[in-house]
């Protein structure tokens, strides 16, 4: 099994910043593309940011100039650095994992979520 754990979520004052981490582990043979997503009361999941061979990055438009998407490969972590941040920035962001994991029977595609960490901004 493959599991995702966030970390860095909080309360912070409207203009501050956060930095969110995922740590994946278990049985990885290899991660085509790690996201970070996030979900307010009452609205759907919605894509943040995502980096893709751990190289080409993707931005939703509200967070282009404000929000950092990085991975360390080495450590299957990924990062999300979010400057500037506002009160429609409040949401539980969830980190997603897709490529291969090893079973016993060789390798099976990999989609999986983590547990989310809540981002509170203040005005």
């Amino acid at each position: 099994q493959v599991q995702l754990v966030e970390s860095g979520g909080g309360l912070v004052q409207a203009g501050g910043s956060l930095r969110l981490s995922c740590v994946a582990s278990g049985s990885i043979f290899r991660i085509s593309a790690m996201g970070w997503y996030r979900q307010a009361v009452g609205l759907q999941r919605d894509l943040v940011a995502e980096t893709i061979s751990g190289s080409s990055t993707n931005y939703a438009d509200s967070v282009k100039g404000r929000f950092t998407v990085s991975r360390d490969g080495a450590k299957n972590t990924m990062y999300l650095q979010m400057n500037s941040l506002k009160p429609e920035d409040t949401a539980v962001y969830y980190c997603h994992a897709a490529g291969m994991a090893v079973t016993t029977r060789g390798y099976t595609d990999l989609e999986v979520w983590g547990q989310g960490t809540l981002v509170n901004v203040s005005s």
